[in-house]
């Protein structure tokens, strides 16, 4: 079977590429990575690291170190080898070759797998690389299907990777100038600024002017390339001329096998822990159902769960031939859905217990002021300040530790995905939120409040809660 790879930006987000199915992550270390904005990884996250890998045995590592180095860089990774050895990094992904000696020279346990940045789509080039020490190329994304199978048959003890899903670029293999000219950010370097998914507009006051835009009678020509264009359509006053459509290739993975790909790519170590698990999810199913572990049918709710990710328009790029992977798009198709908050570890019964001590502590201390006031003045207190609620067991209730991402108010109907579960949909009256150190039921909570989720709903540790998109308030 392929092995599925997903994108971790962060500890949080390797956590839940293992849980939801992912054979390996890549990560990136420090400012060596093409995803400089992403979290990356820093300090003491190696102990991090460590235990989430622990937790998943059998699954694998990678490291991103695929900027383009420049003499300050390779002395700024040669000073920092010691902190990377802490990391149990099973391949790095290099396309520098400076890089590479010093690699198997202090890491020569760790395989060598060839950036998708080096732009290698030929078995000529796989060669080369094989002969530098390379056990797996991960090939430009402009080699088509064909292709691969031409290079597997050439070179078939070599690995070979290939996207499946995620955002593209106009760029050759994602080698681009374009950041860099328009605002000084390098792409090679990590700061892409992603200028291409920009919408632009055409400057022109006369009314016309802008009908003939928004008529898709415009179009670029380069003079070199007579009779070729690329049409520029201005909708709502602006255009992307440069931004592709999404990857997705989850409806081909056959053909991908068949081609010879031994690793699919899931791109995306800037998206979010909603992305990672979903998109992973979607790709575990299609590939058990692929292999014959579980039915096509079983499969198909769990691929469709791809639509409520945000993304561009789908396309296969480059696999069955260019026009595709031509198409401009603009924008991006909303999810229904938002990410409101994780599920963390149930409470221990001790836990359990002194929250539910915390609420008859802050009641009993409650009615205490209540009863030394003024009658007059406890009326206006209570008018003021409704009576608040407070935890107590309820038969058949579990509490768990809720990590809240984005405003969730009481009472709103969630739902909760899960590895194996498309969606767990759970009233607003089957759960509460609760104030842990006061044991005080709460109307809302939002990122940075400590929180408590008790629920008769078969709620677990590793589900991730969201809500649609109008009922987040």
């Amino acid at each position: 079977m392929m092995e599925l790879l997903s994108p971790a930006g962060s500890s949080e987000k390797l956590q839940y590429a293992y849980l939801y199915g992912a054979d390996a992550a890549y990560i990136g270390l420090k400012k060596f990575s093409l995803r400089v904005k992403a979290d990356n990884f820093y300090e003491s996250e190696y102990e991090r690291v460590r235990e989430i890998m622990a937790q998943f045995p059998g699954r694998k590592l990678y490291c991103a170190l695929n900027i383009s180095f420049h003499n300050r860089d390779i002395d700024a990774f040669i000073a920092d080898i010691g902190y990377f050895k802490q990391y149990p990094i099973d391949a790095f992904i290099v396309q520098d070759m400076g890089v590479v000696p010093i690699l198997q020279k202090h890491f020569p346990e760790a395989a060598l797998h060839l950036s998708t940045q080096a732009n290698c789509i030929n078995r000529e080039a796989v060669k080369v690389y094989r002969g530098m020490g390379f056990s797996r190329i991960v090939l430009g994304r402009e080699a088509s299907l064909a292709e691969i199978r031409q290079i597997k048959d050439a070179v078939p003890d070599m690995e070979l990777e290939a996207f499946a899903h995620g955002a593209m670029c106009i760029a050759y293999s994602g080698r681009c100038l374009m950041s860099t000219y328009l605002n000084g950010r390098s792409a090679n370097g990590g700061l892409c600024s992603h200028s291409c998914r920009w919408e632009y507009r055409l400057k022109a006051d006369a009314a016309a002017v802008q009908a003939l835009a928004e008529s898709g009678a415009l179009a670029l020509e380069e003079y070199k390339r007579s009779g070729e264009y690329l049409p520029v359509f201005e909708g709502d006053g602006f255009t992307a001329v440069l931004s592709s459509k999404d990857l997705c290739m989850i409806d081909h993975l056959a053909d991908m096998q068949a081609a010879g790909v031994d690793s699919l790519k899931i791109e995306g170590r800037m998206k979010s822990v909603y992305y990672t698990a979903l998109i992973t999810r979607a790709y575990r199913k299609a590939l058990d159902a692929l292999a014959g572990n579980i039915s096509q049918k079983d499969a198909e709710p769990f691929i469709a769960e791809l639509y409520n990710v945000s993304h561009r328009a789908f396309g296969t790029g480059f696999y069955y031939g260019q026009n595709d992977a031509n198409e401009t798009v603009s924008g991006a198709s909303e999810s229904d859905y938002e990410l409101a908050a994780e599920i963390g570890a149930e409470l221990a019964p001790a836990e359990a217990a002194q929250l539910f001590a915390s609420a008859a502590e802050t009641q009993a201390a409650r009615e205490r002021e209540l009863a030394q006031m003024h009658a007059a003045a406890r009326e206006a207190a209570l008018r003021s300040k409704p009576h608040p609620v407070y935890a107590a067991p309820r038969e058949g209730w579990k509490l768990f530790w809720f990590t809240a991402l984005n405003k969730i108010c009481a009472g709103t109907a969630v739902e909760c995905v899960a590895p194996d579960i498309v969606s767990l949909e759970i009233a607003g009256d089957a759960y509460v939120l609760i104030e842990p150190h006061t044991g005080t039921l709460l109307d809302w909570v939002c990122h940075g409040h400590d929180c408590v989720l008790m629920t008769a709903a078969p709620a677990a540790p590793g589900q991730l809660v969201r809500v649609r998109s109008a009922a987040r308030e």
